[in-house]
C-alpha cells in the first residue's frame, strides 16, 4: 500500500525505508542511516513526473523576492 501511495505521488519507492532500531542499538542506527544515505546519494535527485527541478539560482531568487529576513 505504501508503495502505491508513493508511486502515485511521484516518489520513487526506493527512497522510503522503515527500520526499527532500539535506543540501545547506537551502532545499528549508524549503519541503517549510513546505508540509506548512500542509497539515496546513488539514486540522485527525485524529480516527480510533471515537476520541474529548481536550480540554486531559482531558489535564491525566490528567497530574495520574498524578502526573507530569516533564512530557513
Amino acid at each position: 500500500m505504501i508503495r502505491t501511495v508513493l508511486e502515485e505521488s511521484g516518489i520513487d519507492p526506493d527512497r522510503f525505508d522503515i527500520q526499527w532500531v532500539s535506543s540501545a542499538e547506537a551502532g545499528r542506527f549508524a549503519e541503517v542511516v549510513t546505508r540509506f544515505t548512500e542509497k539515496i546519494a546513488e539514486l540522485g535527485p527525485n524529480t516527480p513526473a510533471g515537476v520541474l527541478a529548481a536550480s540554486d539560482a531559482d531558489i535564491a531568487s525566490a528567497r530574495e523576492s520574498r524578502g526573507s529576513a530569516n533564512p530557513e
